[in-house]
C-alpha cells in the first residue's frame, strides 16, 4: 500500500452551515407583517361589531321559529305583527351629530313639543312605533330588498286585529305566506350604517 494515502481515520466531518432563519431579513417585511396583522385585526373587530349589532334579529328570527312551529294557533298569528314592529324598533339607526349632546343637556333647558315619540334614551324621535297602514308598508319596503306583497301592513293588520273566526279561516299557504314574507324580511332588511 501506498503510505501517503490518508486512511479513513484521519477524515473530519465537515461544519454545517448556520441554520436559514425563517424571519424576514429586512424591514420591509416587517412593515408588510404588520399590515397584513393590523388588516386581519380590524376584519376581525368589524366582523364581531356586525355580530353584537344583529343580534336583535337573530333573537327575532329565533322568535319567528317558535310562531313558525305553532302556526295554527291564534295567538302566534297575532303575535307576528308586534313581532315585526319589535325588529324594527330594534333595528340600529345612525346618531345625529350632536345627539349625544342632547341626551346631556340640562332639564331646564327649553324643550320643543313635537308630535313623535321618544326613543328609550328619551333624546330621540322614535317614529316607527306610530307608523300604520301605508306609512308602515312603505317602511317595511324601504328596508326590504325585494319587494313585498302590497298588501302586507293590511294582512299584518288583519292579523293584530280581526275577530277570531277571520283568522281561523285563513288558508294555510296564506298563512306560510305570511311567515315566509316576515322572515324574509327580518332575516335581509336593510340597516343603514
Amino acid at each position: 500500500m501506498n503510505p501517503n494515502i490518508p486512511s479513513i481515520d484521519q477524515l473530519k466531518e465537515l461544519g454545517l452551515p448556520a441554520p436559514v432563519s425563517y424571519a424576514p431579513q429586512t424591514w420591509g417585511w416587517w412593515v408588510l407583517l404588520g399590515i397584513l396583522l393590523l388588516a386581519a385585526l380590524l376584519v376581525g373587530l368589524r366582523r364581531y361589531w356586525q355580530w353584537r349589532r344583529d343580534a336583535y334579529r337573530r333573537e327575532g328570527l329565533a322568535r319567528l321559529a317558535q310562531l313558525r312551529e305553532r302556526s295554527d294557533d291564534l295567538n302566534a298569528l297575532r303575535e307576528l305583527p308586534e313581532l315585526l314592529k319589535r325588529v324594527a324598533l330594534s333595528m340600529p339607526t345612525p346618531i345625529p351629530v350632536g345627539a349625544s349632546l342632547l341626551a346631556k343637556r340640562p332639564a331646564h333647558s327649553r324643550t320643543v313639543v313635537t308630535d313623535t315619540t321618544l326613543s328609550r334614551s328619551g333624546s330621540l324621535p322614535q317614529g316607527i312605533a306610530v307608523l300604520g297602514r301605508d306609512d308602515w308598508q312603505a317602511f317595511l319596503q324601504r328596508h326590504s330588498k325585494k319587494p313585498l306583497p302590497a298588501d302586507l301592513s293590511t294582512q299584518l293588520a288583519q292579523l293584530a286585529y280581526a275577530p277570531d273566526d277571520t283568522l281561523r279561516a285563513l288558508p294555510a299557504p296564506q298563512r306560510q305566506a305570511l311567515f315566509d314574507t316576515c322572515q324574509y324580511w327580518v332575516e335581509h332588511h336593510h340597516v343603514a350604517a
